[in-house]
């Protein structure tokens, strides 16, 4: 073979290798834009994950109006679930202003704090702290101190993947009245609601915009997934006060509100005593309050419980004499 020949074969082999590392090159390229196209797919306007949690439902228990007893609820509704075996976390999402540590009775163990784990400052496990009345039950206490604006879409978003990846099946997420920063925040992951209202016009009115909020501008909306699934806790209730037209009605509030109710929280002098004690009420089974907590969580996991403590109790005499 004469070396003009050798040296064409040379070219040509030089080629080929070149075309190949080139269509290697194309090959990548084309890939590494087919992982970032699927990664943007899998991200919303937001930078969050459309990916769904595997384990983990998210409860808000929120309201339009303070001082409705969301703290309670939240506590006792936790509490309530993780006494049926399910691995629960409890969220204080009331920055500046926890009170859920003191109902729980843990405020002496607060360490770090839900804002301390989204700066990097502390490890989830870290701040979790277990409940000394369930197995099952763990806290996340708010920061007493740092600024509202310190909760982060993607913040709360971190700490609910870990604690998907920690197994556990249910978190409350104890809300801030109204729309508030901290308030948003909580609904905006919700897959389920517990709207909390006492029977007065204004908190049924302030409800009902919450549930408008939940409507729109909720995960689950913007993703276009199954909405929100809202469902009423009436709270405070007196049946002799709702006799004299003291009071709205269950058939008054539902009818103003139009979603399912999951229950009626009789007014009782046990709750203030339960939450003084750092027990939720839901403790006390011997408290008709308890007991409506009780029943509400049984309907929250599905089943079909009657209601009670919706009429007014009958004195010795009202039974001796009753039609």
């Amino acid at each position: 073979m004469s070396e003009q020949e050798i040296k064409k074969d040379n070219t040509e082999v030089e080629a080929k290798e070149e075309k190949k590392e080139e269509q290697t090159k194309d090959a990548e390229k084309a890939k590494e834009t087919e992982a970032k196209v699927e990664k943007e797919a899998d991200v919303d306007e937001n930078g969050l994950s459309k990916a769904p949690f595997k384990n983990l439902h998210v409860i808000v228990v929120t309201s339009g109006k303070g001082g409705v007893g969301k703290t309670t609820s939240s506590a006792a509704i936790a509490t309530g679930i993780a006494r049926k075996g399910h691995k629960t976390a409890v969220l204080d999402f009331d920055v500046g202003l926890r009170n859920l540590d003191l109902i729980m009775g843990c405020e002496r163990r607060v360490v770090y704090d839900f804002i301390n784990v989204i700066q990097g400052e502390a490890k989830l496990n870290q701040a979790l702290i277990k409940d000394r009345h369930v197995d099952n039950l763990y806290v996340l206490p708010a920061s007493q101190t740092k600024d509202k604006d310190a909760l982060t879409l993607k913040g709360v978003e971190a700490v609910f993947r870990e604690l998907d990846d920690m197994n556990f099946e249910y978190v409350v997420c104890d809300s801030p009245a109204g729309i508030e920063a901290g308030a948003l925040m909580a609904l905006y992951f919700a897959d389920e609601a517990i709207v909390t209202t006492n029977p007065e016009v204004s908190s049924v009115r302030d409800s009902d915009r919450i549930i408008g909020i939940l409507n729109a501008k909720s995960r689950r909306s913007e993703l276009e997934m199954e909405p929100v699934a809202a469902k009423l806790l009436l709270t405070r209730y007196v049946p002799s006060r709702v006799k004299k037209a003291e009071m709205l009605s269950v058939e008054d509030v539902q009818e103003l509100l139009t979603i399912p109710l999951l229950g009626v929280i009789p007014e009782s002098a046990d709750v203030l005593k339960a939450s003084n004690s750092g027990n939720p009420i839901i403790l006390d089974e011997a408290s008709d309050a308890g007991k409506a907590y009780e029943d509400a969580v049984e309907r929250l996991l599905g089943k079909e419980v009657p209601l009670r403590f919706t009429t007014e109790k009958k004195g010795l005499f009202g039974k001796i004499f009753k039609k």
